[in-house]
């Protein structure tokens, strides 16, 4: 990680790079990362309060309420798009706008259980998927309209970043704001 990356409140991890190809090992690791990702944000959120989940993440950024929310949402779309990939030839997907989202009722008035629920139910699905594809599984692809076309395997790889990533928010911001 660069040391811009590291001083970028953004990108705590890094940004997401897709790599070219990726090894059965690789995918292995990422599976495992998304197996952890529902434990890992409900320890990242563990006894915080309201206001503290009301809280953003960095200036300008959403708030703690909003990285729980948005991350089964966006796990959701990509367990369709590994679905959709899986049985049709190559198709094209859906974005969606995740900051219109984020704005909606349901990401204020939603308890964040409600979405640590989902996020733990999503992920034993998704991880059961994922642990059933063979090698060749992973080579299938989707056009995704605003980066291109896609492998399962890399998309795989910026999922189990994707994980991290907010993850990662959360535990900095509670680390710079010394809430323990």
């Amino acid at each position: 990680m660069s040391d811009l990356a590291a001083n970028d409140l953004r990108y705590p991890i890094g940004p997401c790079v897709y790599p070219k190809s990726t090894t059965a090992d690789e995918r292995k690791t990422w599976i495992r990362d998304l197996a952890e990702a529902p434990a890992q944000m409900r320890a990242a959120v563990a006894g915080l309060s309201s206001a503290r989940l009301d809280t953003p993440y960095r200036p300008g950024g959403w708030t703690v309420r909003q990285v729980v929310h948005h991350v089964p949402d966006s796990h959701m779309n990509a367990f369709v798009r590994f679905k959709l990939a899986l049985t049709e030839d190559v198709p094209t997907i859906k974005p969606y706008n995740e900051a219109a989202w984020a704005t909606l009722a349901d990401y204020s008035s939603t308890p964040i259980e409600v979405s640590l629920t989902l996020l733990e139910t999503l992920h034993d699905r998704w991880v059961r998927l994922l642990q059933s594809m063979i090698d060749a599984d992973f080579s299938r692809a989707f056009q995704h309209p605003e980066i291109g076309m896609l492998t399962l395997g890399q998309y795989l790889a910026g999922y189990s970043w994707h994980s991290r990533h907010h993850v990662a928010h959360i535990s900095a911001l509670r680390q710079r704001m010394g809430w323990t």
